[in-house]
């Protein structure tokens, strides 16, 4: 069963990077699941810390953006949802190439909501993990 409660498609996760952050990383949704969604983000120097490695910084804006966007596709249309904590572990340097990363839900709560995201390298190696809470809110209606 499906955890998505809005329309997902390709076209509809990436048109919402326009003139943003992600954009500007070239972070693109490559995939979604009944209960995952998958971007890849590439490595190179707009990605790199001064050590020419992938900047942790960039590892976490690509887990953040899986893990909220998912969360927001996750929820009826009276909710939005919005990072609270995020934390993340690098296991492995990169220098070039690109990183898959894959976002899943630990706890879908009402008020709450936990995702688990691994960014992988091409070859399926562990780069980072990373674990984002987020908070569930209710859009206020409008007064006449």
């Amino acid at each position: 069963m499906s955890i998505w409660k809005k329309n997902i498609s390709l076209e509809s996760l990436n048109r919402t990077s326009k003139n943003t952050l992600i954009e500007h990383l070239q972070i693109e949704y490559t995939g979604f699941t009944d209960n995952s969604l998958t971007a890849t983000m590439p490595v190179c120097s707009f990605t790199h810390q001064p050590l020419g490695m992938l900047h942790g910084g960039a590892s976490v804006v690509l887990a953040e953006t899986l893990g909220s966007l998912a969360a927001n596709y996750s929820v009826d249309e009276g909710s939005y949802c919005v990072g609270l904590d995020i934390n993340a572990n690098h296991v492995r340097a990169m220098r070039s190439g690109y990183v898959i990363g894959t976002a899943k839900p630990q706890h879908l709560g009402v008020s709450t909501q936990v995702w688990q995201i691994d960014i992988t390298d091409e070859k399926q190696r562990l780069v980072c993990t990373s674990r984002l809470t987020i908070a569930v809110k209710k859009h206020k209606k409008a007064q006449v």
